[in-house]
């Protein structure tokens, strides 16, 4: 770390020789394997200029939350040829669709871990077993990753390209992981119509015509999506629903 000061360093200098005398603390450290360096540089990070969450999450191995949305990441394929690790927000033309630290919320939520909360190998599976059914059940993104579709045109058109699909399918799989007659529900999802134009997000996923991610936004997407796929909401999500409904 730090070749790029180092080479501003040796810039300066030349340019104005009286830097040189000049004197900086540097500390070092024995770099003995990729996996304590990597945990070094999350730590030191946390406590200077703070890494995006995402590349925090990609260098945490004390973290059990980063540790399962690496593992998520890595095992689901639709997330492995469409996750970014490093920023946080995804560029306009990049072949992206999802974050690193939206895979981490939406396993928080999927699993309604908090943050030192122990996640056992059996969680961690149904996760992954939970997230390549979802996938199985989106094609726009079995395009993008395979290439056929580019991932730009998805993030301005449908709302399943963003990351309030990912929470909000956190927030489904939290109430029904555990009760996989219901999972054959989730096979409606591919029928959906989830463009962001459609009335059926309108206030909930979409406001103003703009992408929302706020949790009273995503709960709302979330109780379209139950509705579209036939599962009953709950009282608490009854009672969000008259909320909305008499302020729309």
């Amino acid at each position: 770390d730090g070749q790029h000061r180092r080479a501003a360093i040796e810039e300066a200098v030349k340019n104005e020789s009286d830097l040189g005398r000049d004197h900086i603390s540097v500390l070092f450290f024995i770099d003995e394997d990729l996996k304590k360096s990597q945990q070094m540089f999350a730590d030191l990070n946390k406590h200077a200029v703070r890494p995006s969450p995402s590349l925090a999450t990609l260098y945490d191995q004390r973290e059990e939350l980063s540790n399962i949305a690496r593992r998520v990441m890595n095992d689901v394929y639709i997330f492995s040829k469409l996750t970014e690790t490093e920023l946080t927000s995804i560029s306009n033309r990049s072949i992206k669709l999802f974050t690193l630290s939206s895979i981490k919320n939406a396993n928080k939520a999927l699993l309604n871990k908090g943050k030192n909360d122990h996640i056992s190998e059996d969680e961690v599976q149904s996760a992954i077993e939970y997230w390549k059914y979802i996938a199985s059940n989106i094609k726009d993104w079995n395009l993008a990753a395979e290439r056929q579709v580019n991932s730009w045109e998805l993030r301005e058109t449908y709302i399943h390209a963003h990351g309030v699909l990912l929470h909000a399918f956190g927030i489904l799989g939290s109430q029904i992981i555990n009760d996989k007659d219901q999972w054959s529900s989730l096979d409606k999802l591919s029928s959906i119509d989830w463009s962001r134009s459609s009335k059926l997000w309108k206030g909930r996923a979409v406001v103003n015509g703009r992408i929302t991610k706020s949790i009273t936004n995503v709960k709302l997407t979330v109780n379209q999506i139950k509705k579209q796929i036939g599962l009953k909401l709950t009282s608490d999500e009854l009672q969000r629903e008259k909320e909305f409904k008499a302020n729309a």
